[in-house]
């Protein structure tokens, strides 16, 4: 049974699936791809976003919603030398 999922098998509403970087993955509802960047502890100025096969410019990230069934791909950048 699904971890979400009620006695009747029901998947509860405080999750949603996604893929993210070709796993799939459990996520609050109602994010945007800021939010989600936020949750996973990631700066947004240092990271490049595909939604859905569409690349977000970072001025988005606030405003593109997460949805259920969503592929994202992160590619985060490190800095050093």
């Amino acid at each position: 049974m699904n971890e979400n999922a009620d006695e009747g098998g029901a998947v509860s509403a405080d999750r949603i699936q996604v893929t993210l970087n070709g796993t799939e993955r459990e996520v609050a509802p109602d994010l945007t791809v800021l939010g989600l960047l936020e949750s996973l502890d990631l700066v947004p100025g240092m990271v490049v976003v595909e939604h859905n096969r569409e690349i977000l410019s970072r001025d988005r990230y606030g405003e593109v919603s997460v949805s259920e069934g969503d592929t994202l791909e992160l590619v985060h950048f490190v800095g050093g030398g």
